[in-house]
């Protein structure tokens, strides 16, 4: 039974708790996924996780080809990240420019550790969800969801929001995302 809060330090207490307790599923590399739909609170949460494990933190915004690439970037993740350390090899990948909507040039690497943070809408989503140790499901209701993103953002993304959510509920139905996780963070009040 996942443990279910509304307490942001719990929920990072409880991934660290968990992280220690259970063996790497990507070679030596223990990965702690802190997935959730958009504007829930995930890379707030998986800094701070980050912070408590002294861990680097990829994060999917950079992986996503674009407002539509919501489902290509969970293989992106899994064979340019979590398949070469799993292996004992280099991994990288190419960060998506939101501004010039293509790649970049740029390539980040991730270095080989011990503990690694992988924040972001899909990121224990099968089949990279296979590779984490620890799944953390960050949530809130949908209206504070898209006030955050839209205050963020500004209006007139609303309407990549809207198409962002369909895949994202698309997603995580097909997935079972969230009943996996074994944090669940509810962050509506917060």
């Amino acid at each position: 039974m996942p443990l279910a809060t509304r307490d942001p330090a719990a929920a990072v207490a409880e991934a660290v708790r968990l992280v220690g307790d259970r063996e790497p599923r990507c070679g030596v590399t223990s990965i702690v996924a802190v997935d959730g739909p958009s504007g829930s609170g995930k890379s707030t949460l998986g800094a701070a996780i980050g912070r408590a494990l002294d861990a680097p933190v990829v994060h999917m915004d950079d992986i996503y080809p674009g407002w539509d690439g919501l489902a290509d970037a969970v293989p992106l993740v899994t064979t340019q990240v979590l398949e070469p350390l799993a292996a004992g090899r280099p991994a990288a990948y190419r960060r998506w420019s939101w501004v010039r909507h293509e790649w970049s040039r740029q390539v980040v690497a991730v270095p080989a550790t011990p503990l690694l943070v992988l924040e972001g809408v899909g990121a224990s989503v099968r089949p990279a969800g296979d590779h984490a140790s620890v799944c953390v499901w960050v949530e809130a209701v949908r209206d504070v969801r898209f006030r955050r993103g839209i205050d963020r953002d500004g209006e007139a993304y609303r309407p990549h929001w809207e198409r962002w959510a369909t895949q994202e509920d698309a997603l995580f139905a097909t997935d079972r995302t969230r009943d996996r996780a074994d944090v669940v963070l509810d962050t509506t009040s917060l």
